[in-house]
């Protein structure tokens, strides 16, 4: 057997943590964020929806989106690059 078989790669949920480019760690950082601040807006759009039906107010849904989706999405944006920067430096490191 080969040394690589021997070695554990380690993952989270099951997502490999090593061997992104440097394209692919933006790519992965910045989809993240993308993410998060579409699945955000659409939990806090049910809730305004709920607040609006069940206590009869009306609070505009673009709040939704300036107070929880941007501010989710901006800051998942702020740890990702960075994180995955640093798996891509590490990569780069051990490479000969």
């Amino acid at each position: 057997m080969t040394q690589a078989a021997h070695t554990k790669v380690k993952k989270i949920l099951g997502f490999p943590l090593q061997g992104f480019g440097l394209f692919s760690s933006l790519l992965l950082g910045v989809a993240s964020a993308f993410f998060t601040f579409f699945a955000s807006t659409t939990v806090a759009i049910y809730a305004l929806l709920a607040w609006n039906l069940i206590g009869h107010h009306a609070v505009s849904y673009a709040d939704s989106y300036r107070y929880v989706g941007f501010p989710a999405g901006v800051l998942v944006l702020i740890v990702a690059l960075p994180l995955f920067a640093v798996l891509w430096l590490r990569e780069k490191m051990k490479r000969p």
